[in-house]
């Protein structure tokens, strides 16, 4: 059933389980950190690989640190860019030390990101929660691409365990940020429990499961957990990376999973897809919803609320009619509001499963 765990930051205590909106950038698309804030959000994910290329961590550290740059005084997530580096595969490369990549933003310039520079990167960003560099497979992917991809990820870690420990020798416990290891093992039972042992062997604050969301049959992710999540220790924070539908959070949820993150409801309000009439039931047997069309004829003279259920500003206030209007007539408004409900609809969820 659903795990109530309290994750000590540096910046504040987190209550499982909790979803983590996408800043990936430094900003959450189309509201500001206050508005993430009202709306619900313990604590919100930044991504290294972007914000080392723009604006660069030296000029972030120089505004005091992330949470000074963007207004966000809750806890920091960053993601090491390793997932990024592996959805750019055409312009990156794997070697011994790290991985080589080209800036997507001026056509070519050369990085090379270490797991130690991945480290250091986070740190001057002043992330709370830091996540070690790691190499995720594709799906799908042969046996021995697989092999590779857990067998790099366990040296980054090593790697990224000892540098941590060093920089931080002198740092006080409480002070210091949290450092997650990565499982990987793509949908290879066998890998996926070597990997388990590899990284529980080097000792993390929390444990992540990446390599999933890549393109794998539902069925087979939930298989990976039931795989993984008895290996995990019991007091340890537990992380699917980028998962998901609320279907599979609730599933998740249940199986063990502490903590979530998505880009599915900013970027599904941005295309007018509206999350609605969450239903959660009471022993979490299932969630029904449904997925508005904003741009749908019908919704032109609805003057009803977008979902009479929801108590988020957006429902408060405005009609379906005018959501669509702004919508159709591509006003930036829409992207707010749409945005405003979308994250309260995932926020919300995750106070229901907390609240059973």
């Amino acid at each position: 059933m659903i795990r109530d765990l309290k994750v000590k930051t540096r910046k504040g205590d987190i209550i499982t389980p909790f979803f983590m909106p996408i800043a990936t950038k430094g900003a959450v698309k189309n509201l500001t950190c206050e508005e993430v804030g009202a709306l619900g959000a313990q604590i919100i994910l930044s991504n290294t690989y972007h914000l080392h290329l723009r604006p660069g961590e030296d000029l972030i550290e120089k505004a005091g640190d992330l949470h000074e740059f963007m207004k966000w005084d809750g806890p920091i997530l960053t993601d090491s860019g390793g997932y990024q580096v592996f959805s750019l595969a055409k312009i990156r490369k794997i070697k011994e030390g790290g991985v080589e990549f080209q800036s997507p933003y001026d056509g070519g310039t050369k990085h090379f990101l270490t797991p130690e520079k991945a480290i250091d990167i986070q740190l001057k960003l002043g992330s709370d929660i830091i996540m070690v560099l790691d190499v995720c497979a594709p799906y799908p992917c042969s046996k021995g691409e697989a092999l590779d991809a857990l067998a790099t990820t366990t040296d980054w870690a090593k790697r990224s365990r000892d540098y941590f420990d060093e920089k931080m020798k002198d740092v006080p416990e409480e002070e210091r940020p949290l450092l997650f290891g990565i499982i990987q093992g793509s949908v290879y039972d066998d890998y996926r429990a070597r990997s388990a042992k590899e990284i529980l062997e080097i000792g993390f604050d929390g444990y992540a499961i990446g390599g999933l969301a890549v393109g794998e049959p539902g069925k087979e992710m939930f298989k990976v957990l039931d795989k993984v999540l008895p290996l995990l220790p019991e007091d340890r924070p537990r992380y699917l990376m980028g998962v998901g539908k609320p279907e599979q959070m609730l599933e998740a949820g249940k199986k063990g999973i502490d903590m979530f993150d998505c880009v599915l409801p900013t970027r599904n309000a941005r295309h007018g897809y509206l999350f609605t009439g969450l239903d959660l039931e009471e022993d979490l047997s299932d969630v029904r919803y449904k997925v508005v069309r904003i741009n749908n004829e019908k919704y032109k003279e609805d003057f009803g609320s977008l979902d009479k259920t929801c108590q988020c500003p957006t429902c408060q206030k405005y009609t379906r009619a005018y959501l669509r209007h702004l919508y159709m007539s591509e006003e930036p408004l829409f992207m707010r509001l749409a945005t405003i409900h979308n994250l309260w609809f995932y926020l919300d969820l995750m106070k229901r499963m907390r609240d059973v």
